[in-house]
C-alpha cells in the first residue's frame, strides 16, 4: 500500500512494473496536506492488487501474484453471496448542508462574481448527508448500478471508508502515447414514459446555449491542462457537444486528446491537470478559491479520481461524482452533487439539477425529500 505526497508517488510510478489501483482526493492538490481528508480517505492512496480480473466481451482474464489463476477462478465459483445483516426497519433522515434558499442566494452571489469578471464558470456543490445509518456497501453498489448503470462506476474501500460510485465521466485515459479527457457539462432529465418528450429533451440539451457555454469552458480548460504536458501542437478536440444517453439523464460530453512524450510520469500529469476542468471552472485558480469560500465542506474524495495503472504504464481514471461516501465506523454517509454555474444560470433550475443528480441515490436509499418531487 502507498500513501504520501505527489512527489513520493512520482517514484512509485517510475519504479512499479505491476498493476496499481487507487485514488487522488480533490484535497490532495488544493490544500497540499498529507493528512486524511474530512471523509476519512487518504489524500493519495494506491495499492498493488493480489488478483486482477479483466472481463472483455465475455472473456475473463485473471492475473495473480501469489495464487494460480485457476485457484482464484474456482474460489470465485465457490464464493457465497456475502452481505451484512442490516436492520431493514432503519429510518434514514437525509439533510442538505446548504438548504434551497441559501443555495439560491449563493448562486446569485456567484453570478455577481461572474458579472464583475472574477470568473467565467464555476462548479458549485452541495452535500446531502445522513448520520447513524448502517448500509451494506456491496448491496448498495449493486442497487445503485441497477438504477444508474454507468461506465466509470466503482466500489472502493480504504480502511473503513467506502466509495460507492456510479460515475458517467472519464477524467483521463492513456493508451500508448495517446491521452484523452472527456469532460461532462450539460444535463437533461429523461422521460422514458414519453418517447416524444424524451427526444425533445435530448434536442433541447443539444441546442442549449447555456449548456454549450458550460461545456466549451470545460473543454478549453482541458485543452490548456493537456497542453502543459503533451507534445506541442498535438492537443485537439475530437468531439464537441456530443449527446450521450444514460438511464436517468442525457449528458453533453466532449473529448479532448493529445500525444504524451515518451516516459511521461503520471505525477506530472496530475500536477498539470488535476483537479479536472469539469469539477472546477475557469479560470481554475480563482474558482478553486471561490469553491473554498462558498462550499460548506472540503470535497475530499468527491470530485477526486479513482482508477488504475497497468504494468505498461497505461491508465484510466474517472471523475468521482454520483457517489455515496460511507464511513462504516461512524455509520455516516454523504453524497455531494453540483453543477456548472455561468452568467446564464437560473438559480432555481440549478437547484433542480442538483436534486435530479441526487435522485438515483435517494431512490436506492428509499428516501424522498419532503419538499421536492423526484
Amino acid at each position: 500500500n502507498f500513501t504520501g505526497t505527489l512527489s513520493d508517488f512520482h517514484h512509485l510510478y517510475e519504479e512499479n512494473n505491476d498493476w496499481l489501483f487507487g485514488h487522488f482526493s480533490y484535497v490532495s492538490q488544493t490544500e497540499k496536506e498529507k493528512e486524511k481528508t474530512h471523509d476519512g480517505f487518504d489524500n493519495i492512496f494506491f495499492f498493488q492488487p493480489q488478483a486482477v480480473l479483466i472481463l472483455k466481451k465475455n472473456i475473463l482474464t485473471i492475473e495473480t501474484i501469489n495464487h494460480s489463476p485457476e485457484d482464484v477462478f474456482h474460489a470465485i465459483l465457490q464464493q457465497e453471496n456475502i452481505s451484512l445483516k442490516i436492520n431493514n426497519d432503519q429510518k434514514i433522515n437525509i439533510r442538505a448542508n446548504i438548504e434551497k434558499e441559501e443555495y439560491i442566494s449563493i448562486i446569485q452571489q456567484l453570478r455577481k462574481n461572474i458579472h464583475r469578471g472574477d470568473c467565467y464558470e464555476i462548479n458549485f456543490c452541495i452535500q446531502f448527508f445522513a448520520e447513524n445509518y448502517s448500509l451494506d456497501p456491496l448491496e448498495t453498489f449493486k442497487n445503485l448500478l441497477a438504477v444508474s448503470p454507468n461506465p466509470f462506476s466503482c466500489l472502493y474501500k480504504n480502511e473503513h471508508n467506502f466509495l460507492i460510485c456510479a460515475s458517467p465521466e472519464r477524467f483521463l485515459q492513456k493508451e500508448g502515447k495517446q491521452i484523452i479527457s472527456q469532460p461532462i457539462k450539460g444535463t437533461a432529465r429523461r422521460d422514458l414514459q414519453n418517447k416524444r418528450n424524451d427526444a425533445l429533451q435530448k434536442k433541447l440539451l443539444s441546442e442549449s446555449r447555456k449548456e454549450q457555454s458550460e461545456n466549451v469552458m470545460a473543454v478549453d480548460l482541458a485543452r490548456n491542462d493537456l497542453s502543459r504536458f503533451c507534445e506541442e501542437g498535438s492537443v485537439q478536440v475530437s468531439e464537441l457537444f456530443g449527446i450521450y444517453s444514460f438511464p436517468q439523464v442525457y449528458q453533453m460530453i466532449s473529448t479532448v486528446e493529445g500525444i504524451v512524450p515518451v516516459n511521461i510520469n503520471l505525477a506530472d500529469i496530475i500536477d498539470a491537470a488535476f483537479p479536472m476542468a469539469s469539477m472546477t471552472g475557469a479560470p481554475k485558480k480563482k474558482v478553486m478559491e471561490l469553491i473554498r469560500q462558498y462550499e460548506k465542506t472540503n470535497r475530499g474524495i468527491f470530485s477526486g479520481t479513482v482508477g488504475y495503472i497497468t504494468p505498461k504504464k497505461n491508465f484510466d481514471f474517472n471523475v468521482v461524482i454520483r457517489s455515496i461516501v460511507y464511513n462504516a465506523k461512524t455509520k455516516s454517509l454523504s453524497f455531494p452533487v453540483g453543477g456548472g454555474i455561468t452568467w446564464l444560470s437560473e438559480p432555481e433550475k440549478e437547484y433542480e439539477e442538483c436534486v435530479l443528480k441526487a435522485s438515483a441515490i435517494m431512490k436506492i436509499l428509499g428516501y424522498r425529500l419532503p419538499y421536492l418531487i423526484l
